[in-house]
């Protein structure tokens, strides 16, 4: 099933944000049709410029030798810094079948107590930034704090524009959607690599619709996103932009009903989806969708990657989000869930 995402002019959520409720609440409301997930559209043009750069990046990234991808691990924090591969735990098993690249693009060293970042590295660690002489990929953090702070910005325009919405719903009157994004030191983004399926791993239509990413949902406020590029590795080559290599493959969100819709982004615009914060902090009226990522089928054997960002959008760990847990002792039960090196910590 595939069906229209509503979609905003940036133009006015910049200038008329107050307009946008009624696509606000038809994105993010919760009757049976709403996906969670709204499009902003018109970006300022330096937004594909900031995305195809940063983008061909991941794939250079992961195609650096393998010793060298480590120095840029940082284990203390759960991977949640830097690079990581095969450490989190998806549909039972460590996932494989993607890498992923960990900063926050707003903050380099979180100003917060000792004891708290202590506590928390998984959310208030120093970022991990690879060597600016690195070979194929240099440039990489100004392109990774570029992108990021881009989507950051809009974030925060969207969170002022959903607020008159989401104060419906809040639990605790007095919290401010946007005051709750913009002054956390947890922000996160994620560079995301999706290996080409392997030779030895025919890829068939009746694979699994979350066969690249298991279905989870964002543990964030709100979570941006851009648009996938997929690109053909070619032996000695510079990699090649190509269509997505099947009508199957991309994202894939559980409607509020629980109907699966496949949703595409355009290139041009930035997508932002409703988190599981967001569903805590309004006793589940907004609820998080659930949502996965599926390789499809793709001709000819040919070796395919996909390559895409994700900013999440979270409170600082203190913030209380439901009666039982803070924002701190919430995330912590989801990295158990997900990584083994968070049971022992």
């Amino acid at each position: 099933m595939s069906t229209d995402v509503v979609s905003i002019s940036y133009q006015t959520l910049v200038s008329s944000p107050s307009s946008l409720e009624t696509s606000i609440e038809e994105a993010f409301g919760s009757h049976p049709q709403a996906l969670g997930i709204i499009l902003v559209k018109d970006l300022p043009p330096v937004y594909p410029i900031y995305r195809e750069r940063l983008l061909k990046l991941a794939y250079n990234f992961a195609h650096l030798d393998e010793d060298i991808r480590e120095k840029y691990t940082d284990p203390g924090s759960i991977y949640s810094y830097g690079w990581s591969h095969g450490k989190e735990i998806m549909n039972g098993r460590p996932d494989t079948l993607k890498g992923s690249y960990y900063a926050n693009p707003v903050v380099d060293v979180p100003d917060v107590n000792p004891a708290v970042k202590a506590e928390h590295r998984a959310f208030y660690g120093d970022n991990v930034w690879p060597d600016k002489n690195e070979t194929s990929i240099e440039g990489f953090e100004e392109a990774f704090k570029n992108l990021g702070r881009f989507v950051f910005d809009v974030g925060c325009q969207l969170a002022g524009a959903c607020q008159p919405f989401v104060s419906k719903y809040l639990s605790d009157a007095s919290l401010s959607l946007p005051e709750l994004i913009s002054t956390s030191q947890t922000t996160k983004a994620r560079l995301l690599y999706y290996f080409p399926p392997s030779e030895n791993n025919t890829i068939t239509e009746d694979e699994p619709i979350d066969s690249w990413c298991g279905f989870h949902k964002d543990n964030s406020l709100l979570t941006g996103l851009c648009s996938a590029i997929f690109l053909r590795e070619e032996a000695g080559m510079e990699p090649t932009a190509v269509p997505s290599p099947s009508p199957t493959s991309g994202l894939y969100i559980r409607t509020r009903g629980g109907d699966l819709t496949k949703v595409a982004i355009p290139p041009d615009c930035l997508a932002f989806q409703t988190g599981e914060a967001l569903e805590l902090v309004t006793a589940g009226k907004l609820r998080a969708t659930p949502h996965c990522v599926r390789v499809g089928q793709t001709q000819g054997g040919a070796k395919i990657s996909r390559e895409t960002f994700a900013l999440f959008m979270q409170p600082d760990t203190h913030q209380r989000i439901s009666e039982s847990d803070t924002f701190g002792s919430f995330s912590k039960k989801v990295l158990e869930e997900h990584y083994e090196e968070a049971r022992v910590m």
